[in-house]
């Protein structure tokens, strides 16, 4: 890892619920002036979210102004993001402490953010973001990953971000944000993208780095369905001359491929898929099928890895993704490239490459 950014791979290890919501209150704890969270599944139970909770009550105890947006409602049938469960008792017990809360619509599309901004342009500022959910079962059955980036700069943008929706609770609006290239304390290279407002850069991004790979392309993702980055994929492995490998979430892609299947105009992305997955050897995850009550054991982990480029952060290389609000950072950093294609190697190996 380098001295600015930190990764911690979720069900990789045996971590438990309790020792991601110590690393969670542990980053909270460091905030002086602000601290701004926007997450889309909310529902922490037990000694968990007795830990988050402190967390937040002690920053505002020393003066921080904290606040939390998540998403409300859901619009039904989208196959890559379950609803959400939001513990409104948890809110309101938050809320009791001085947090300002605020929900975003998710109807049509999600707030599917999962961020913290920690004081934005002055240190200790930083972000953690990543895939994960704060739920006791996403920090305890799912495949995710947390990182955090220690920069005033990044902080800076992703409080751009959180403003937007703040000010604005309109998801289509949100996003709108052309980041450059950035550089950390340690010389790597960042490059945040938001959506919806970049979605359409950022997956065209991700099939550059993939189409121009010479080496390796590694994927973790619950699902693969993004036009640019299918087509391009499915033509990298066609050629052969790059080592491509991957994991999926394989309930969350039955789902899509029934999708597909009642629509002509998809049928070229079943071909695409059924060709990379023939050609490449991926890794597939029989979770459990949602349902109200029902575990939640996806593979939920978001990281593309391309050379020594990785993307990562709360966006599934999905179609529905480039509309919902999403973030991920572009690294390139051949340390943070080899730490995260072996574990998606890793949670591949577990699941049955094909």
């Amino acid at each position: 890892m380098t001295p600015s950014l930190d990764f911690y791979f979720l069900s990789d290890g045996g971590q438990t619920s309790d020792v991601v919501a110590q690393r969670i209150a542990s980053f909270l704890d460091g905030a002086t002036t602000t601290l701004d969270v926007a997450i889309y599944d909310l529902r922490l139970q037990t000694s968990p979210g007795a830990a988050v909770l402190a967390a937040f009550q002690a920053a505002v105890k020393r003066g921080v102004h904290v606040r939390l947006m998540f998403n409300q409602d859901h619009p039904g049938g989208i196959a890559d993001s379950v609803p959400p469960e939001i513990d409104w008792a948890f809110v309101d017990q938050l809320k009791s402490f001085g947090v300002d809360t605020k929900p975003i619509p998710g109807v049509p599309d999600l707030m599917h953010h999962k961020y913290v901004v920690r004081d934005a342009g002055t240190p200790p500022a930083g972000v953690l973001t990543g895939s994960t959910n704060w739920t006791n079962d996403s920090w305890n059955r799912e495949e995710n990953v947390i990182f955090t980036i220690a920069s005033p700069d990044v902080a800076a943008i992703y409080k751009q971000n959180f403003e937007e929706l703040w000010q604005n609770p309109v998801v289509a609006l949100s996003g709108r944000i052309s980041t450059p290239w950035l550089a950390l304390a340690d010389s790597t290279r960042v490059r945040p993208y938001f959506c919806p407002g970049r979605g359409l850069k950022l997956v065209h991004a991700m099939a550059r780095s993939i189409a121009s790979a010479q080496r390796r392309i590694r994927i973790c993702s619950p699902v693969l369905t993004s036009g640019p980055v299918l087509g391009t994929l499915a033509e990298v492995v066609e050629h052969g001359r790059v080592d491509v490998s991957g994991v999926y979430d394989a309930t969350q892609m039955d789902q899509v491929n029934r999708q597909w299947s009642a629509q002509p105009s998809t049928a070229w992305k079943i071909a695409a898929f059924h060709s990379i997955i023939a050609g490449a050897q991926f890794g597939s995850k029989r979770s459990t099928p949602y349902a109200i009550g029902s575990v939640h054991d996806f593979m939920h982990a978001k990281i593309l890895v391309a050379d020594d480029y990785v993307y990562c952060g709360s966006f599934n290389l999905s179609h529905s993704g480039e509309q919902n609000a999403e973030n991920v950072v572009q690294i390139e950093s051949h340390v943070v490239a080899e730490i995260c294609a072996a574990y998606i190697d890793r949670v591949a190996a577990r699941y049955g490459r094909h």
